[in-house]
């Protein structure tokens, strides 16, 4: 069985065609699309992280709020960019979150996209040392936050401290276990996707990848996936990993559906150039259901993937984004053996 979840940017816009008006609407709306999420029967509830945006920004009080909301839904970021984060206070955020969750938490993190503002993370009081590019930073923060998720202690205590002290050295708290074999790396290319596999996280690959070969999305983002499994192979690591793929899937089933998406029937591939670089956007799926099944069944990367994350148009409002989900679980799913 493959795991659904959606996956939402949480834009807002103070427009009369938007269902989500303001920062309130969008985290409000979000939790109840979660819990909506939940009864339908899908598997997970992911968000991106934006800064200087009008979209979700810090994600832990949403993540907690949906954990204490829901019961069974994975919860996660895809992804939090680790150019503005401090290792250290990511770690306790993301243990109390997954805590309030009872373990639920599939925390998503990587250097993230382009940024709204230039070189935001300086706003935040972060500054990239010389020498060290963006993806370098976010790499050795990374590599930061793994460690201090294994729950050894490495601070020295203080002899005389406000409450007593466990012996020995002093480790980040709230320690949740697990955590750390549910940290996700957001990757955008082969290369990265191999490193992903070395450190020993997840998979987390996008509706965009960094790179073209001339092959299709889909081929690309498979031998990506490829790469990532051989390299975990090689690592000999002792767990299975996972990996997540997005997907903009909209099941034409309604005279709403076709009148909102009926257009993207045609969709394809698009090449264009990201930060200087060539990068291949896939394509977005809109269809009745049955030639949805058609479609996906061509999809490499969505089967070669253990969850599909779909990419909701969240200012369309919560009843249309939980119909969007009902649909594919309902409809769709069945017919490729999801369900």
């Amino acid at each position: 069985m493959k795991k659904i979840g959606f996956l939402s940017f949480g834009h807002w816009t103070d427009s009369p065609h938007s269902q989500v008006r303001t920062a309130s609407d969008a985290l409000l709306q979000s939790i109840d699309l979660a819990v909506a999420a939940e009864e339908i029967g899908a598997d997970g509830a992911y968000f991106r992280v934006h800064h200087f945006a009008q979209q979700l920004a810090s994600p832990f009080p949403l993540l907690a709020a949906v954990g204490a909301r829901t019961e069974r839904i994975e919860i996660g970021t895809g992804v939090i960019d680790l150019r503005y984060e401090n290792p250290l206070y990511l770690a306790e955020d993301a243990g109390a979150a997954d805590l309030i969750s009872g373990g639920r938490l599939q925390l998503g993190i990587s250097r993230g996209s382009p940024e709204q503002v230039i070189r935001g993370y300086e706003y935040f009081g972060h500054v990239v040392p010389q020498g060290t590019t963006d993806a370098e930073l976010a790499r050795e923060r990374a590599l930061r936050l793994l460690e201090v998720l294994e729950g050894e202690g490495f601070a020295e205590p203080n002899p005389r401290p406000m409450f007593p002290n466990p012996p020995g050295l002093l480790r980040i708290e709230p320690h949740s276990p697990g955590l750390r074999r549910r940290i996700w790396w957001g990757a955008g290319s082969r290369a990265t996707a191999e490193w992903t596999a070395q450190q020993g996280m997840n998979l987390m690959s996008s509706t965009l990848l960094t790179e073209d070969t001339g092959v299709p999305f889909h081929q690309l983002q498979a031998e990506q996936i490829q790469v990532f499994r051989d390299a975990w192979q090689r690592a000999g690591h002792d767990w299975e990993p996972r990996v997540s793929v997005s997907r903009s899937i909209f099941p034409l089933v309604s005279a709403t559906d076709h009148q909102l998406f009926g257009l993207q029937t045609r969709s394809q591939d698009q090449v264009g150039r990201l930060e200087g670089g060539l990068a291949r956007f896939g394509k977005t799926y809109a269809a009745e259901p049955d030639q949805l099944i058609e479609q996906l069944a061509g999809d490499e990367a969505v089967a070669a993937a253990d969850t599909l994350l779909l990419t909701v148009p969240n200012q369309l409002g919560v009843d249309y984004n939980a119909h969007i989900l009902d649909s594919v679980v309902r409809h769709v799913a069945p017919g490729l053996g999801w369900r």
